[in-house]
Formats: structure tokens, C-alpha cells, sequence
């Protein structure tokens, strides 16, 4: 296996995989403790957030977007998408992370270690520097669940227009989109297309909206749906996507809606099948990773988690505000370890 080459051989305390901010709060408190620590993220910088609506505004207050003890300076009560992704960038600055960007972890797995002692074999991949091994004492498993998202199975849901994002509103101006989903990220796009001169339908399958809408956001969606401005099919799933029509199907029956784009945004999940790949035991019913629920330790020794990517199916129960105090629990079990018999843990 080709090795990079910069100190390929030596053996890491700590590896991240996944620069988000529970990844990165990890990297601070590695760096804290005076360990030897690396990231890696396949994609971008907290790619998950660089994936959230161009104009979003967080539902949260900007210190419970703090990592590090770094401030997040803003003018505003919430901060927008574009300041958090400046502040993370400048959180990696500020404590000169070791943050490789575009290089994906392909397996971990244990072996005997340069002093007999076992270690993580982590293999990476780059698209240009090809494939090398780095060796850790622990690593810390910190990728969320943004980049799998919740796919309906049904004809037509790979088609150019069919996406389970949602940018921004502007390239559907005066054409039709029908959005697929009953929760905050469906809700929101609806009004924004709405209010960009879109022709929008929001499709949902239970009888009514989700319970955790923003409390802001419930009477505007029910207000607009309520006139007709916002047209809603519930108690409907989509069965078939076209190129230019999505077929719906309820209690009265198969319908068609005429349709120039159409947005699943029906919800992520964990990448299972990386977590499977690392020898990490995922639950087949709720995705759940096996876990210790006080360190975070997994089933393979010192392989650690942190952040969305231990809430399996339920996404939505771990976000930033609290999954950023995960990595400072398992650097601190970590560093407990790796110190020397006797010798005191920084803090």
C-alpha cells in the first residue's frame, strides 16, 4: 500500500474522521491534551452545513454553536449559514487543526502495534495522492448523518430533477415543484419557492405536519395552506416520479401533479454501511451504532464516536448543540487512557 509521505509510520494518538463540528470540537480537545491528533473529511469543511439552504437562518443561538471556547461574533440573535461556515473555518485556524480535506477513510481495523500493543490501521483514500495507512492509538468517528438521505425505493428517484436537498429557490422561479416531506426542512423550502413566485404542492404521508416545526414557522405553512397558496396532499406517498409529473397515491386513489423539479426531503440517516466497513455493530431496525452511552466507545476497542452519527434513524434528536460536547467526553476517556501511569490528564 502506497504511503503519504509525511510521517506515514508514525503511530497517531488520535485519528478523526469527519470535520464537522463534532469532529472538530474532538481536534480541540486532542490538541488541548497534548495529543497527537489528525483529521480526515472526504469532503468539505463541515460539508453538512455547506449542504443546508443557501439563506438559511439556524433555529439556535450563536454560543450553542461554539466549539473550543472560540466566540461567535454576530450581529443577529440566530446567525445565518454563511457565518457558521466562516466561523468553522476560522475555529480550524485558530487552533491550527491538522485538517485534511478530500481524503476518505475506506476501513479501520485492528492490529499489532510497532510496541506489541494493538492499534487502528486507518486507510485512506485521495483521488490524486491515491492510497495510503496512517496508525492510531484510538479514532473517533465523527462523519453525522447528512450525506445518506432517507430514499423512497420508487421509479424515477434518480432523475436529473429529483433532489433530497434543498439550495435555494431562484432557478424555480414561475415553474412547479412539488416537495415531498412534513418537517422543518420541507416546510421551509415550500415557503421560501412559495414566496420566490413558485408554484409549489407539499406532499406528506402522515394526516398532519410534524410536531417539531419552529414555533415561528407552524403558523405561516398552516396559513398558507389554509388559503390555498400553498396546496397540500396529506395522507399521500409518492409512488412514481416523471420527468415532468409525480404520481401520488392515497385513500381516494393514484393522482398526477404536474412537476418541473421535485425535492424528497424526507430525512438522513448514518452512513451504515461505513460504520460496518470500520467493524462497528449497527441495529438493522433504528440504524444505532453500538455503543457505550457514557464514553462512546464502540464494539471495537477504542474505535469512539461522536455527534449525529450515533442517533441512527432518529437524526433529528442530536444536533450541534449538543453532539459538540461529545468529542470533549471521548478525548477525555481517551487521554485518561494514554496517560502514563501516574502522570496527571491535562484538562
Amino acid at each position: 500500500m502506497e504511503q503519504q509521505q509525511t510521517d506515514p509510520d508514525r503511530v497517531r494518538d488520535v485519528i478523526v474522521v469527519g470535520a464537522g463540528p463534532a469532529g472538530l470540537a474532538a481536534a480541540i480537545a486532542a490538541r488541548r491534551a497534548r495529543l497527537d491528533c489528525e483529521v480526515f473529511e472526504r469532503a468539505a469543511l463541515v460539508n453538512s452545513i455547506l449542504k443546508f439552504p443557501t439563506n438559511m437562518v439556524f433555529f439556535t443561538t450563536p454560543e450553542l454553536l461554539e466549539i473550543g471556547d472560540l466566540p461567535f461574533v454576530t450581529p443577529y440573535a440566530k446567525p445565518t449559514r454563511d457565518e457558521a461556515l466562516r466561523y468553522y473555518r476560522r475555529t480550524v485556524d485558530a487552533f491550527d487543526l491538522t485538517v485534511r480535506l478530500g481524503y476518505e477513510v475506506s476501513s479501520i481495523a485492528r492490529q499489532p502495534g510497532p510496541d506489541a500493543a494493538a492499534v487502528l490501521a486507518v486507510d485512506v483514500d485521495h483521488p490524486h495522492e491515491g492510497s495510503f495507512r496512517r496508525l492510531a492509538r484510538t479514532v473517533v468517528v465523527a462523519v453525522g448523518a447528512y450525506d445518506c438521505p432517507n430514499r423512497l425505493g420508487i421509479p424515477g428517484e434518480d432523475l436529473p430533477h429529483v433532489s433530497h436537498y434543498y439550495t435555494e429557490a431562484h432557478p424555480w422561479y414561475r415553474k412547479r415543484v412539488v416537495v415531498v416531506g412534513g418537517k422543518n426542512s420541507a416546510v421551509e423550502a415550500a415557503l421560501e419557492l412559495y414566496r420566490s413566485g413558485v408554484e409549489v404542492t407539499l406532499v406528506h404521508r402522515h394526516a398532519e405536519l410534524g410536531e417539531g416545526i419552529k414555533y415561528w414557522v407552524r403558523p405561516d405553512i398552516e396559513n398558507r395552506i389554509a388559503e390555498g397558496s400553498i396546496p397540500a396532499r396529506f395522507e399521500t406517498r409518492v409512488v412514481e416520479i416523471r420527468p415532468r409529473e409525480v404520481v401520488v397515491e392515497s385513500a381516494a386513489g393514484r393522482d398526477v401533479l404536474p412537476a418541473d423539479a421535485v425535492l424528497l426531503l424526507t430525512g438522513y440517516h448514518p452512513d451504515t454501511a461505513m460504520l460496518r466497513r470500520f467493524g462497528i455493530d449497527v441495529d438493522a431496525d433504528t440504524m444505532v451504532p453500538a455503543h457505550d452511552p457514557e464514553t462512546y466507545e464502540t464494539n471495537v476497542p477504542n474505535l469512539f464516536l461522536a455527534g449525529q452519527v450515533i442517533s441512527g434513524i432518529h437524526s433529528g434528536r442530536i444536533f450541534i448543540e449538543n453532539g459538540r460536547f461529545h468529542g470533549q467526553r471521548v478525548i477525555a476517556e481517551i487521554a485518561r487512557r494514554l496517560a502514563p501511569a501516574g502522570d496527571a490528564v491535562p484538562a
